[in-house]
């Protein structure tokens, strides 16, 4: 019995635990669902950013909750930059086209591990 309530306590200390200090960071299928519209302007085959574009990116801006969020977003927009054929002349002017502050310059070469 000592040891089964040793047991639940150790238990729901972890939980306790995990339920304030172990939030996923965000998900690369969800960046790549709300980035999926900005392609056509990061790609440069359209002229300025969607309107579609701008709303997917002001809801993964929302989604941040700390500074492991804006990694996470940022290598797997690298991820997905790499694979997609984005050009980092454009993919630069999102961020202003869209009137989003994502505190870190926004390029296929930012360092995901330095942002802060």
């Amino acid at each position: 019995m000592k040891n089964l309530f040793f047991s639940m306590l150790l238990l729901l200390s972890f939980l306790f635990f995990l339920a304030n200090h172990g939030e996923a960071a965000v998900p690369c299928n969800t960046v790549d669902a709300k980035a999926a519209a900005c392609v056509g302007f990061a790609t440069g085959k359209a002229t300025k950013p969607s309107a579609e574009c701008c709303t997917g990116l002001h809801q993964l801006a929302q989604t941040v909750k700390s500074v492991d969020d804006k990694k996470a977003i940022c290598r797997c927009l690298k991820a997905a930059a790499k694979s997609l054929g984005i050009q980092d002349k454009f993919l630069s002017k999102i961020p202003q086209a869209c009137n989003i502050n994502v505190g870190f310059p926004v390029s296929i070469n930012t360092n995901c591990e330095t942002i802060h």
